[in-house]
C-alpha cells in the first residue's frame, strides 16, 4: 500500500513537471523554434484546428519560421490565425509558404517573459505540494485503518518529504535554464 502511494505521488510529479515544460516551451525565446506556434488555432472548414495538424512548421533560421500549408486553400486563414495571435508576429505569405520573422525581444519584454516563467514554476510548485498533501492524507488513513506499521507510515513521509524536495529542485533547474534561453541575446 505505502508502495502504492509513493508510486502515484511519482506520476503526479511526473505529470506536473511535464505540463510546465509544455507550457515553458510556448514561451517565446530569442530563437526561432517550431513549437511556438503550436498554440495557434485556425478555423479551417468550420472547425478551430491547431496549425500543426494543418501544415509544416520548421525553423531554417535562428529568427525564422517557415510554415508550409498543405492545404493551399487554407493559406490566407493561416496567415491570419499568426497575425491574431498574441504573440505579435508579422508572417508573410508569397502564394506558397509563410515566412514569420521573429523580431528581436526588448530587454522589457524579457524580464516579463521571466516573470511568467516563474509564475509557472511557482504554480507547479503548488501541483507537486497537492501531490505531497494527498499522499500524506493517505497514509495518515492506512496508520489509522492500522493497515501498516507506524513505523513503516514515518518512513515513508521522510520519503514522501525527500521525493517532493528533490522535484522541487528540478522545477527551478528547468526554469532557471528557461530564463536562461529568454535573456540570451
Amino acid at each position: 500500500m505505502i508502495d502504492e502511494a509513493l508510486e502515484e505521488l511519482h506520476t503526479a510529479i511526473e505529470k506536473a513537471q511535464g505540463a510546465l515544460k509544455r507550457e515553458l516551451s510556448k514561451l517565446r525565446t530569442g530563437r526561432a523554434h517550431s513549437s511556438l506556434l503550436e498554440s495557434i488555432r485556425v478555423n479551417s472548414y468550420g472547425t478551430l484546428m491547431p496549425i500543426t495538424q494543418m501544415a509544416t512548421v520548421t525553423a531554417p533560421e535562428a529568427r525564422l519560421l517557415v510554415v508550409k500549408v498543405w492545404d493551399k486553400s487554407q493559406l490566407k486563414l493561416v496567415e491570419k490565425a499568426i497575425s491574431q495571435s498574441p504573440l505579435g508576429l508579422n508572417p508573410q505569405n508569397d502564394g506558397d509558404i509563410i515566412r514569420v520573422p521573429l523580431p528581436m525581444l526588448s530587454e522589457e519584454r524579457r524580464k516579463e517573459l521571466c516573470k511568467i516563467a516563474r509564475r509557472t514554476g511557482e504554480e507547479t510548485k503548488v501541483t507537486i505540494r497537492k501531490a505531497r498533501h494527498d499522499t500524506k492524507d493517505l497514509l495518515s488513513s492506512l496508520k489509522e485503518e492500522k493497515e501498516v506499521g507506524e513505523d513503516d507510515v514515518e518512513r515513508a513521509l521522510k520519503k514522501v518529504e525527500e521525493i517532493v524536495q528533490q522535484a522541487t529542485n528540478e522545477v527551478d533547474a528547468i526554469v532557471v535554464k528557461k530564463e536562461k534561453d529568454i535573456l540570451e541575446v
